[in-house]
């Protein structure tokens, strides 16, 4: 047996005690190099841009204003918000701003608090523009949450301890919209913890064109179990309450199989302050991922999905009669994208969605009436993005026509139907446009070009201003080892991979090999874009990085990315087993060094591998990984796996929490304490399956951390960590 690893559970401190016995890891000043700040990249600061697109808005460096720009030239045209220039009201700095979609008002804020990956508390302050006044949101709820603009400027709705309310701001009046919300049981407005992760939904509030109605959704989430965490006084974020005795956070987290917040919509009339309550007849319907209303119309549009997620169906809703019509379903033998309901773009006659119904991912616009009413792409590549039709009917798409590997921004031509690339045919390109579509933000980077940002007016193609084009980071990182792209058969197809060799590399030597991938459905680690991390340490150190996009992964197509439904862990580990195999019959490659290491579904991966009959692998880095997905998320387990009840021998198969009395490589795992994603359980539960096989592996915990593993230099920790255990065991 090749673990050799003598560190249990039960003797953690005695391995924090033997890392600190050793002095600081010698890896972690020469990783700064390779990591945040110093890799990043510079990024124009986000233009909040006018509805005619011909200035935008921008907070001041020192937070203190709001500045109005030229969008051609760049320069500033006059100062829309100032701190010590309010009437009423005065604070000393802000943290950001929402404009009015009548340009007459500013939500700002300051104090911003994190709540999970996307949402936040803070406190808002309504300022009006002409008149110079600053008021608070609201003085009966000192934080608020997803404040939203009516679309005449005049009202905001807003959310506070879990309900909606109504702030009318000539009036400077206050109402309630809801008064049932409470925590872990009742959450108006505001998606619960699944739907923002797996959803991407931070706010569930619409306001009506015509500013009479809002339209909300509520969750119900009393019979969702609860999950707590504990809460230590730590070295990053010390807190002395927890020094004696930890605390927890509790809250609302709905594994696969279990019951799920159950989901209902409803309608506010601001002038009668009734709530009509909408129903659906399908009792198919589980999730309600998005409603929106129809630009200029008194309809609501409204996606809902089934349990499965195989099945969307999308409906026009009139809020005040509460008639639901069906107008679009698209089924699926897999999991319907969750692009075509996330991305959906709304117009007053039409909308536009994504969808792979061919085999390749495409665009399609159907009337409000349900009728499709024309296919706009085609062909055998990926539409990645849509970015919208301008006034003359050309339609923009991001994609990979030119290949997997690339992103290239595209115009089609709405008289010819000719297809124009934007951007350069190889490398990876992205477009932000104006409201209006006449001038868009391309972004471009390939593997040797850090991303340069250029101001193009859209009529013309022609570039305006150069943005930014981080020379700074080509200077700084021109002496790396060049990122080789090459293909690796497995089982008859070409995988798509990349290769970092040292930068003094020698053919005649044998090095060993870390191999990394994410391999989680629709993702893709292999594309010619810029990236600077931790790769070009361990090739500093002498290693060879290997990266290969398995089945599962995105940018070719539907069929390569849904083999593994129902069977996660089972394609992606024969591919990456077989990978590894072919690297290590290079003449340079030493066969018997193959490390394997990934984060997330990339750390639930490596554990797979390292699981694998005759594995390659001689040691592994699993990150914060799942090891069986009945412990993880409804929403994205079950698009990929059903529920245990339906795929109990699927659930089995693909648990590495099973596979332990065949894990005989040597192991290292990394979590966060406070890992509210992927939580701490998915590791302990590990360990102890290989402590009933008398088998051990080495771990490393990071008090009160979340699953990114971030701040107090955290990050270069985990790949410290990990490239001395390589180099022990490699």
């Amino acid at each position: 047996m090749k673990l050799k690893s003598v560190i249990t559970l039960i003797a953690l401190l005695a391995t924090i005690t033997t890392y600190a016995s050793k002095g600081v890891n010698p890896y972690i000043g020469k990783l700064s190099h390779y990591l945040h700040p110093e890799n990043a990249v510079t990024t124009p600061s986000r233009p909040y841009y006018t509805p005619d697109g011909e200035s935008y808005l921008q907070l001041s460096a020192d937070h203190k204003r709001v500045v109005k720009f030229s969008t051609v030239t760049g320069k500033e045209i006059e100062t829309v918000f100032d701190c010590s220039k309010t009437r009423e009201t005065s604070i000393e700095s802000v943290q950001g701003f929402i404009l009015s979609p009548d340009g007459s008002r500013l939500l700002l804020y300051r104090n911003y608090k994190s709540i999970y990956r996307r949402s936040y508390t803070a406190e808002f302050y309504v300022f009006e523009i002409k008149r110079n006044i600053l008021l608070p949101l609201s003085t009966e709820h000192p934080r608020q949450q997803v404040p939203v603009f009516s679309n005449d400027g005049l009202m905001v709705a807003f959310v506070a301890d879990n309900n909606i309310y109504l702030k009318k701001l000539i009036f400077n009046t206050e109402v309630p919209v809801t008064t049932d919300g409470e925590y872990n049981k009742v959450i108006n407005g505001l998606p619960d913890w699944v739907y923002e992760e797996e959803f991407k939904s931070t706010g569930s509030i619409a306001w009506s064109p015509d500013n009479t109605t809002i339209c909300y959704l509520k969750y119900n989430e009393t019979d969702v179990p609860l999950y707590s965490l504990p809460i230590y006084d730590s070295y990053c974020r010390p807190d002395k309450k927890y020094s004696l005795y930890p605390g927890e956070f509790t809250y609302k987290y709905p594994v696969a199989g279990e019951r799920n917040s159950i989901v209902t919509l409803h309608s506010y009339d601001i002038d009668t302050r009734k709530t009509k309550n909408i129903t659906f007849e399908d009792s198919r319907i589980e999730y309600i991922p998005r409603i929106e209303y129809i630009p200029g119309g008194s309809n609501l549009l409204v996606s809902t999905l089934n349990r499965e997620q195989n099945r969307l169906e999308v409906y026009s809703v009139n809020p005040k009669s509460t008639v639901v019509k069906s107008i679009l379903v698209e089924e699926s033998k897999t999991w319907v994208l969750p692009e075509t309901y996330e991305n959906m773009i709304l117009s007053p006659d039409h909308f536009v969605i994504l969808s792979n119904r061919s085999g390749f991912t495409h665009l399609y616009q159907y009337g409000y009436s349900g009728a499709l009413e024309r296919q706009i792409t085609s062909g055998d590549y990926d539409v990645t993005d849509y970015y919208g039709t301008d006034k003359a009917g050309n339609t923009y798409i991001q994609s990979t026509s030119t290949g997997p590997l690339n992103r290239v921004v595209s115009k089609i031509d709405a008289k010819t139907g000719k297809i124009t690339n934007l951007s350069p045919d190889n490398g990876t390109a992205s477009a932000t446009f104006t409201p209006s579509l006449n001038y868009y933000t391309l972004r471009y980077s390939s593997v040797t070009v850090p991303p340069v940002f250029r101001l193009i007016e859209t009529a013309k193609n022609k570039e305006i201003r150069l943005l930014e084009d981080n020379a700074r980071l080509a200077a700084k990182y021109r002496d790396l080892p060049k990122k080789e792209f090459i293909t690796v058969n497995s089982d008859g197809l070409a995988l798509n991979a990349y290769i970092i060799k040292p930068a003094d590399f020698d053919p005649s030597r044998r090095y060993p090999v870390i191999m990394t991938q994410y391999s989680g459905p629709g993702s893709q680690q292999v594309t010619d874009s810029w990236s600077v991390d931790w790769q070009y340490c361990a090739a500093e150190a002498g290693y060879i990085v290997v990266c290969a996009d398995g089945r599962g992964t995105g940018g070719r197509g539907r069929d390569f990315l849904t083999v593994t439904y129902k069977n996660l862990g089972h394609y992606e580990t024969i591919d990456q087993v077989n990978v590894a195999r072919e690297i290590g019959r290079l003449p340079y490659v030493d066969a018997s060094r193959i490390g394997m290491t990934g984060w997330s579904f990339g750390g639930y991966e490596t554990l797979m591998c390292l699981s694998a009959i005759d594995s390659p692998f001689a040691a592994g880095v699993a990150i914060a990984p799942v090891t069986d997905w009945r412990l993880y998320d409804s929403i994205y387990t079950e698009r990929y796996m059903a529920t245990p009840a339906m795929n109990e021998e699927g659930y089995n198969e693909s648990a590495p929490l099973n596979h332990t009395d065949r894990m005989n490589s040597e192991l290292l795992l990394i979590y966060g304490t406070a890992d509210d994603n992927v939580h701490p359980a998915n590791s302990v539960e590990y360990v102890s399956s290989l402590q009933a096989q008398n088998r051990l592996c080495s771990m490393l915990l990071f008090p009160n951390m979340n699953h990114s593993i971030n701040g107090c230099n955290s990050r270069a920790q985990v790949y410290a960590a990990m490239l001395e255990f390589f180099s022990t065991k490699l």
